[in-house]
């Protein structure tokens, strides 16, 4: 195997990772809004946009036997570098929503793929005891990921919209323009310094293919539906965090919209900073808080701690409904404390997914779950923006709370070992 330094390459590809998602799964729904779109209109049609990351578990083989996963990474970054211009192009155009929403659509899809096949070079490329040494790196610069598409691209769009005089599709296409070009700079990058593994290669057949693919899904599918107490881990999947699959699409058209529509009325550039960075911080913050605890006492021990931390912080935004307060601090400390906690109680979820995910084919099935935890957002989120619109901002975070104890009832059922998690 050709020797590269991990450092050169690891950040870059994880950070490579993150950015089209939080762009499809946030920036996409700030543009919208800025573009006149209503609540209801934004969150039905970007909720769409999660398909591709629902259905991974289903051309996750293909991507296993298909070509090598340093070809899938370079020939997705390429796809993605590309689909951003796309975006960029056709925001002026007259069918720019449909447009749109097809690039946003290629992006998701390539995004997904990506991931698998990053996922799948991270084992490959490194051996096992760099593979533990940066997992922790590769997690932090999918969170700097975050920061930068939430927090630096929706501030830059909102400076550039000032420079432009209130020109706010030209500023959006010059944004979309510049993250295609760091796109096309990371698949230069990529293409040159990616290592190429020996074990990085396919050598079945087609018929083998075909039949392997069959054969390993059928029976995936199958052990997974058998393993203990599978329709109570079903209900903790898709139910736990139903108060944030309800939260999640609106909060930011809450920070954005106008007082007059019950919103604070926050510029692009205080989203970016309150939500995009102070926000993701406190996720971060909560996140490592989380691992370290479930860690010393594991998951059974801290469930219960980690199930109010996910819930009742989400008063914040009834909080902020009344009261409207223009105060970019106080808006941005409730945005911490409501994702510090969310990371926190986050940790409780993720990791009985790998509980859960225990055993034989235990990828397969840990795919599974993910694609479970996908759907767990897609559901509310379908209809959060038609709900809001009838009750409003303030009835509509009153009535989100009350759902909080949905996640308090499913996590009554699940059984977990009292050692799992634990260091030992």
């Amino acid at each position: 195997m050709e020797k590269r330094n991990p450092w050169a390459w690891v950040p870059s590809l994880y950070f490579a990772e993150g950015l089209p998602n939080v762009i499809v799964t946030v920036v996409a729904m700030v543009m919208y809004k800025q573009f006149g779109l209503s609540n209801g209109e934004i969150t039905f049609y970007t909720t769409w946009l999660n398909l591709p990351w629902l259905l991974k578990p289903v051309w996750s083989p293909f991507v296993d036997i298909i070509k090598t996963k340093r070809w899938w990474i370079l020939s997705m970054q390429l796809l993605l570098g590309a689909s951003l211009a796309g975006v960029a192009f056709t925001i002026p155009t007259t069918w720019w929503f449909q447009l749109t929403m097809f690039f946003f659509f290629v992006m998701a899809f390539s995004s997904a793929t990506h991931d698998i096949a990053a996922d799948g070079f991270y084992m490959l490329g490194l051996s096992q005891h760099d593979q533990s040494l940066f997992v922790g790196i590769r997690s932090t610069f999918y969170r700097i990921a975050m920061v930068f598409g939430q927090g630096v691209l929706v501030m830059v769009a909102g400076n550039l919209q000032v420079l432009f005089r209130g020109n706010i599709r030209y500023s959006w296409c010059l944004t979309f323009y510049g993250v295609a070009g760091i796109f096309v700079g990371l698949w230069l990058w990529h293409r040159f310094i990616l290592p190429q593994p020996e074990a990085d290669s396919t050598v079945m057949s087609a018929a083998g293919r075909s039949n392997g693919i069959m054969h390993e899904f059928k029976h995936t599918i199958v052990t997974f539906y058998h393993k203990p107490h599978f329709w109570t881990a079903v209900a903790f999947m898709l139910l736990y965090r139903l108060p944030e699959g309800f939260l999640v699409k609106i909060t930011p058209l809450f920070l954005i919209d106008s007082a007059q529509n019950g919103g604070i009325g926050l510029s692009p550039q205080e989203l970016g900073m309150a939500s995009g960075t102070v926000g993701v911080i406190g996720l971060v913050l909560g996140g490592i808080l989380g691992g370290i605890a479930v860690a010393q006492g594991g998951l059974k021990k801290w469930l219960w701690p980690m199930v109010c931390a996910i819930t009742l912080p989400d008063i914040v935004y009834v909080y902020l409904s009344y009261s409207l307060t223009g105060n970019i601090f106080i808006i941005s400390s409730c945005l911490f404390v409501e994702q510090f906690g969310y990371g926190f109680g986050f940790t409780a979820y993720m990791m009985y997914l790998i509980y859960f995910a225990q055993g034989e084919y235990k990828t397969s099935h840990y795919a599974l779950c993910t694609a479970l935890m996908t759907l767990s957002l897609m559901i509310p989120g379908f209809v959060s923006g038609a709900i809001q619109q009838q009750l409003g901002y303030r009835l509509y975070f009153v009535t989100v709370m009350f759902t909080c104890l949905v996640t308090f009832g499913v996590a009554a059922m699940v059984k977990i070992d009292a050692d799992f998690g634990r260091k030992k």
